[in-house]
């Protein structure tokens, strides 16, 4: 890999002043020294082996990390959310890049709901280069980056402080850029030695506490109730990841040949798939791609003999899922479906269902994302043994 530094630091045009300048070329260097430490596509790498073998402790360690971020923002989560009960904005932009922003689209309805106002996920780039002219003083900025220097999330927040934006950030690394640009922070307790896992599930949770204290403050009637399923879930996650983490993994041995995986979903869940496809390609060197559900029947979306994950818990998505495996099927691929226990209809037609329990389909994205994390995992050291395997003959 080169050592070249990544160009433009700033969008061509920029307003930001000279200090914010500063800003973003010091995390712009910082950001480039970490790319540079990635493994490689060898299907041997050590560093990219330890980083696998370290996500799964990370997973399973998840309820215990929703907990502590919980606990870490008890004290300051209320003033924050009255803040933004009473600020008088009238749009949203939730600003992320890679799991970061699949973390805002899992969000982006409660939210909304909370709110009261449009809220709109956001690649962090987009924000700071594109649609900075929508920014003002009634604009909240919500941005999300867990080691607080990406330079694209620092930008779009340095852009909205600029226009005069209420700006909230999430983060795991305080004192860190984000952290200190921005008007409030909360703060997430997780680890990030493996792959992105808990940071995502941990920051999803602040982001759904956060809304319900909102709507709360707001007088949402649609949320009343929903704080007491929100601190059940924690459980029901590891409960899952028990219940569900061997049939993945048999799933995950069979699936490893291939070198092309798919996963689709909708509404709050289309995120879980973005987040499966990321960790495929993270965890392995292979491809993977998310679509959204209905995207997938507008082409030839799956070829013979690849393999599907659709998410569809219980609600609005379940028809158009069940249509999406069926023609999975007639493509003469596989198809593995995560969906809420009671919901039978994917039953004689996908190759396996995985039922977890229901949960609210506004929060369901903290729970339904886990068996997809969980593959790329188990395909990934799947996919380490077959090479050593090979490499032993």
């Amino acid at each position: 890999m080169t050592d070249y530094p990544l160009t433009p630091l700033l969008a061509p045009g920029s307003a930001l002043d000279a200090r914010q300048r500063q800003v973003i070329a010091q995390v712009a260097r910082e950001e480039y020294a970490k790319i540079l430490e990635l493994p490689t596509d060898d299907p041997l790498d050590p560093k990219r082996r330890y980083r696998t073998e370290v996500t799964r402790d990370e997973l399973v360690a998840q309820p215990a990390a929703i907990q502590a971020t919980w606990a870490r923002n008890a004290a300051s989560l209320p003033d924050v959310a009255a803040r933004l009960a009473g600020a008088g904005v009238t749009k949203a932009f939730l600003a992320g890049a890679g799991d970061s922003l699949a973390v805002m689209q899992a969000a982006r309805q409660l939210l909304e709901l909370a709110l009261g106002v449009p809220c709109e996920p956001v690649q962090s780039l987009d924000l700071a280069y594109y649609l900075d002219h929508l920014i003002d003083s009634k604009t909240l900025v919500m941005a999300l980056s867990s080691s607080g220097r990406t330079t694209r999330t620092v930008e779009a927040a340095l852009v909205a402080q600029h226009r005069g934006a209420v700006t909230l950030a999430l983060t795991n690394s305080p004192g860190s850029p984000l952290d200190t640009e921005c008007e409030d922070t909360l703060l997430i307790e997780a680890t990030r030695v493996g792959w992105p896992t808990q940071a995502s599930t941990a920051a999803l949770a602040l982001l759904q506490r956060l809304a319900l204290a909102v709507g709360q403050a707001r007088g949402v009637e649609v949320l009343a109730g929903l704080d007491g399923v929100l601190d059940t879930l924690p459980g029901v996650m590891g409960d899952v990841i028990a219940q569900v983490e061997p049939v993945v993994a048999r799933i995950a041995e069979a699936e490893a040949p291939g070198d092309e995986f798919v996963f689709a979903g909708g509404g709050p869940n289309w995120p879980c798939a973005v987040i499966g496809a990321a960790k495929v390609r993270e965890c392995s060197p292979s491809h993977a791609q998310a679509l959204q559900i209905e995207e997938f029947h507008h082409y030839n979306s799956l070829k013979a003999d690849e393999p599907l994950w659709v998410i569809a818990p219980e609600g609005r998505t379940v028809p158009r899922a069940l249509d999406t495996v069926r023609e999975a099927k007639r493509y003469g691929g596989r198809a593995y479906v995560v969906t809420s226990q009671g919901v039978d209809c994917f039953d004689g037609v996908a190759d396996a269902v995985l039922s977890l329990p229901a949960v609210p389909e506004v929060l369901s994205p903290l729970v339904y994302v886990v068996p997809v994390q969980l593959f790329g995992y188990h395909v990934a050291m799947a996919k380490f043994r077959a090479a050593e395997r090979e490499v032993g003959r």
